[in-house]
């Protein structure tokens, strides 16, 4: 299999674990196709994704095309998929929709990796989605045949991954279970890709009838009122980690102060904040804050 010629497109650490896995496996892509270059952090520095610094480290060429759709625009890198020879496309997280002519291309397809048991929690933000729905049954991976739509393809491989409640593996932090699920969908990847190329799997249609989309994540969601019940704002805290993060807010001198909550846990029925961050100020426990800021 090390004479494929395949393309993998994707972008983000979630692309990265997945390349992890298929090199472990023997399965290097001929190129890595990414996003461009970008202004990241309060310098706004121009930063390549993980995905080509992954490809670098491992001498990989790297496309990065403005554009995937055929048109008068000239992109070099863009030219150079479409007038390539390809055995496979590989697409996991990559951020842009690939137009039908391009997944025409391969000879066998272009499969895609999604963190959701489709056709459940299709879209841009299953892993969060199903930790805050409280819905451990639809953590796992699938390996779908990529179509025009949004995550409608048929199903080439799936693998559920079991977090018990019980057993207090659930609910992982959303950085957490999105790094367990892009090293299994990549050894799931792994396994089906020889026997995809042979011609031994028969992909499946999706049951449209059970059909969910994962929900829109905005800044506004990681508000969270203290007041209400613990659980679910022990989820929301967790399915809601990095961005937009979760926040309340207490009176000071009159004025709202935002107060970012950093870590938690839930125990004994309770939600208890082990760390926040006041507006303006350092990160620190949530005892120190209770002493400095709420009334004694």
């Amino acid at each position: 299999m090390s004479h494929l010629r395949i393309a993998f497109f994707g972008t983000p650490e979630f692309s990265v674990d997945i390349l992890t896995e298929l090199s472990t496996s023997g399965f290097m892509p001929s190129v890595i196709v990414t996003a461009p270059d970008a202004p990241r952090g309060r310098g706004l520095i121009l930063t390549p994704p993980p995905a080509k610094v992954w490809a670098e480290t491992h001498d990989i060429p790297v496309l990065q095309p403005h554009t995937l759709r055929l048109n008068n625009t000239p992109d070099t890198d863009r030219d150079i998929l479409y007038n390539s020879e390809w055995d496979l496309f590989i697409v996991a997280s990559y951020g842009k929709i690939l137009p039908q002519e391009l997944l025409d291309i391969p000879q066998k397809g272009t499969l895609n990796v999604h963190p959701s048991l489709l056709p459940q929690y299709r879209g841009a933000s299953p892993i969060r989605s199903a930790i805050l729905d409280d819905n451990n049954e639809a953590v796992g991976v699938s390996i779908m045949l990529l179509d025009a739509g949004m995550d409608t393809g048929p199903i080439v491989a799936q693998g559920r991954v079991t977090l018990e409640k019980e057993d207090g593996d659930w609910p992982p932090r959303a950085t957490v279970l999105e790094k367990l699920l892009a090293h299994e969908g990549g050894k799931l990847l792994a396994e089906i890709i020889p026997e995809w190329i042979q011609g031994t799997v028969v992909p499946e249609p999706q049951n449209e009838s059970e059909a969910t989309i994962s929900k829109k994540i905005t800044k506004d969601m990681g508000l969270i009122d203290l007041t209400l019940d613990p659980w679910k704002n022990f989820l929301k805290i967790q399915a809601l980690e990095g961005w937009p993060g979760t926040y309340f807010f207490i009176e000071k001198n009159g004025a709202p102060m935002r107060i970012k909550i950093t870590d938690a846990v839930y125990k004994d029925n309770e939600l208890h904040l082990l760390s926040v961050i006041p507006e303006g100020k350092k990160e620190m426990t949530y005892e120190v804050f209770a002493q400095t800021y709420l009334p004694q």
